[in-house]
């Protein structure tokens, strides 16, 4: 009897080596394009990211600087230059301290069963830099702070009822102290200016001065905040210089500028805010 050899059918060496190198090629393309991708979807979040926390901070600011100024026509809490409507102190900006701002308004409460049933109130809000405590990832041994601030916001109220009255958190649940609302920031400038439209300087500790405080009718902002991880390519770094102008434009604050040689993002956000109250007491 002949045995019948079959003849079975299969993949050569070579034909297994060529689909190797071509899967092997179709998931680099893959890989790379994933790559690209996620790293291009990142860099327009960490954009929107900065970019909305500085506009929502930067609109606070806004609301409460129309509000400057503003007190109830029978508000019968006594006048001090405590409640000048706005004071803005002076920082010297990135790698220093940014600028400070306190906004003072009134307020009114309202007990049904008390005597008298409305208590004038006055408020003041304060916006003021601290040096950031976020760690630097891009700097070896888990020890070296950003170059940059946090920023806290605090609401007092004018408490009268003390021997010396004098700004006070207290136990009210709606005011606070130095609470933080920004981390990540490089610089934040106020500049004020009178019904003229020129900026308004001062040669005390604070502006307006005591003698110009109603003075004052809008206050431009300016405020530089950082992304949070790198935003550019490593072979950007160390090369090219990405400068931030300040909205300062007085010879004395054009050391405001930034000028990093970084991977690192900054948005700038600049407004005018009009603080339509002060002026019309």
């Amino acid at each position: 009897m002949k045995k019948k050899i079959t003849k079975n059918a299969g993949f050569t060496l070579i034909e297994i080596l060529i689909a190797i190198v071509i899967t092997s090629l179709m998931m680099a393309a893959m890989l790379t394009s994933y790559t690209l991708v996620n790293s291009t979807y990142r860099q327009v979040t960490d954009r929107a990211k900065i970019s909305q926390a500085g506009r929502d901070v930067v609109g606070a600011m806004l609301r409460e600087i129309r509000m400057a100024g503003f007190k109830y026509l029978n508000d019968d809490i006594a006048a001090s230059t405590q409640h000048n409507p706005i004071r803005i102190y002076k920082g010297s900006g990135f790698g220093g301290q940014c600028d400070k701002i306190e906004i003072v308004y009134g307020g009114i409460n309202y007990n049904k069963t008390g005597t008298p049933k409305y208590t004038y109130q006055r408020y003041k809000i304060t916006y003021e830099c601290k040096a950031s405590n976020k760690i630097d990832d891009t700097v070896a041994g888990g020890q070296t702070k950003i170059s940059g601030f946090a920023l806290f916001k605090s609401k007092e109220k004018w408490d009268t009822s003390l021997s010396t009255p004098a700004w006070v958190v207290g136990t009210d649940d709606t005011l606070y102290k130095q609470e933080q609302v920004l981390d990540y920031l490089q610089d934040l400038v106020f500049i004020p200016y009178d019904e003229n439209g020129k900026p308004i300087t001062s040669i005390g500790t604070y502006t307006p001065s005591d003698d110009k405080a109603f003075d004052l009718r809008t206050v431009d902002i300016g405020l530089v905040v950082r992304s949070s991880k790198p935003f550019f390519k490593q072979d950007k770094a160390g090369s090219i210089a990405r400068k931030i102008l300040s909205i300062a434009t007085t010879k004395t604050l054009s050391g405001r500028n930034i000028q990093q040689a970084d991977k690192y993002l900054r948005d700038t956000i600049t407004v005018t805010a009009n603080a339509r109250n002060i002026g019309l007491n």
